[in-house]
């Protein structure tokens, strides 16, 4: 356990790649408890959270304690939002948390979504802040912290704490659609697809471009594969509602792949085919 002044009982809500993976890193601290939506992805959610903190120096999967009992979560002190980029589920399910953890601080993952607005509509409060980690939690270092000028007092402290505690830097950050690096990076991923449809260019060429040329440790349409075409898209789709920029708006081809069912890696194709 740690000795620090960050949060000793955090709960994760959400059972994907994210909210998994920081249950995983977390269980380095102490016991941690993940939510799932249904019996199912319960299952799913344990399977995979306990696999990544096999993985990690000083995991410990027998911490991990997973649920699909919202009440389960009510002595947690921070509970984190992890679910898909959709502002009417992630509404509903903070709304939920605020009732069942009435003494938790209370953090959403949103990558694209503006916190003041799903406050408000969640009745949160002053406990209610931006907590963004990054895919893969286990490997990247930022959060992108944002934290309303009038949260509770000694808040800004325990988040600070508990992101050291997990190996974190956290940065804080405007309330803004995509933050600072969604908004800097989808711009520049949606170029690449315009590229490549104006170009007739290959895929793996413009990225080869930018890996050899810029040197990107990925290229620009092999990362949106693995982000998720779809969940791109409602990123993409939340930056020019909030902007009105051009350089925001989901390319044509980004639709036309996502209507065929190509999503990107986590179905086997998308601008590149995949394996299993």
């Amino acid at each position: 356990m740690s000795d620090s002044d960050g949060y000793t009982r955090p709960g994760i809500a959400g059972g994907g790649t994210i909210g998994c993976g920081l249950a995983a890193c977390a269980s380095r601290l102490g016991e941690v408890r993940l939510l799932a939506r249904t019996d199912a992805s319960a299952w799913r959610a344990e399977e995979a959270a306990q696999g990544g903190a096999k993985k990690l120096e000083g995991g410990a999967p027998e911490r991990i304690r997973v649920t699909t009992d919202p009440a389960d979560l009510a002595d947690c002190d921070l509970v984190v939002e992890a679910i898909i980029e959709d502002a009417e589920a992630k509404v509903e399910l903070l709304t939920t948390l605020a009732a069942s953890c009435p003494d938790a601080d209370l953090a959403s993952t949103t990558s694209s979504l503006l916190l003041d607005d799903l406050r408000d509509r969640s009745g949160t409060g002053h406990r209610f802040f931006g907590l963004h980690f990054f895919n893969p939690v286990a490997k990247m270092e930022l959060v992108e912290v944002c934290l309303p000028a009038d949260v509770h007092e000694g808040l800004r402290e325990r988040v600070h704490a508990w992101c050291a505690d997990l190996g974190k830097t956290p940065i804080e950050v405007p309330d803004q659609a995509g933050f600072v690096v969604n908004r800097l990076l989808f711009p520049f991923l949606f170029e690449a697809v315009r590229l490549l449809e104006s170009s007739g260019m290959d895929a793996a060429d413009v990225d080869d471009c930018m890996q050899l040329g810029a040197g990107h440790p990925m290229g620009p349409l092999r990362l949106l594969d693995f982000v998720g075409l779809d969940v791109a898209a409602a990123i993409g789709d939340s930056l020019h509602a909030d902007s009105g920029r051009e350089s925001d708006e989901v390319p044509k081809r980004l639709r036309e792949l996502i209507a065929d069912g190509r999503l990107g890696r986590k179905s086997g194709g998308g601008f590149y085919a995949y394996d299993g």
